[in-house]
């Protein structure tokens, strides 16, 4: 059987390098863990520590195709992010102009759950833990 031990990490394209890796540092807060530019392929990589075992790469590449959403797509349908209060992490997103849906329970767990979306649209979602 094989043994997987756990996500390494999520990779992110964005359009707009400069909004996106603004939102995910300033907004979410994630840590940069290193920062590389290739110029041969004009993009960018930037390594985000999430927590405390999770990384997010960021990417930026010359005219990315859109990411189908709405209506939803196959494949990754949202990347989830554990807090502590949800309503005090849609408090922060409000503060810095960012939507949230309104905040749902879970029908199996309990928990209270919410949705928004980064600069490019892709769906993120803030989980109770």
């Amino acid at each position: 059987m094989l043994k997987i031990n756990r996500v390494h990490h999520i990779a992110i394209i964005c359009s707009d390098y400069q909004l996106s890796k603004h939102f995910y540092t300033q907004i979410l807060g994630f840590k940069i863990i290193a920062e590389h530019y290739r110029a041969e392929r004009k993009s960018y990589k930037l390594d985000l520590q999430v927590g405390d075992q999770y990384q997010v790469e960021l990417f930026s590449f010359p005219d990315p195709a859109a990411r189908p959403s709405h209506p939803e797509a196959t494949g990754l349908r949202h990347l989830a992010f554990e807090v502590d209060s949800i309503n005090e992490a849609v408090n922060h997103l409000g503060e810095h102009g960012v939507v949230a849906e309104p905040v749902r329970i879970d029908e199996f767990t309990g928990k209270q759950f919410t949705f928004f979306a980064d600069p490019d649209g892709l769906p993120l979602e803030f989980y109770k833990r």
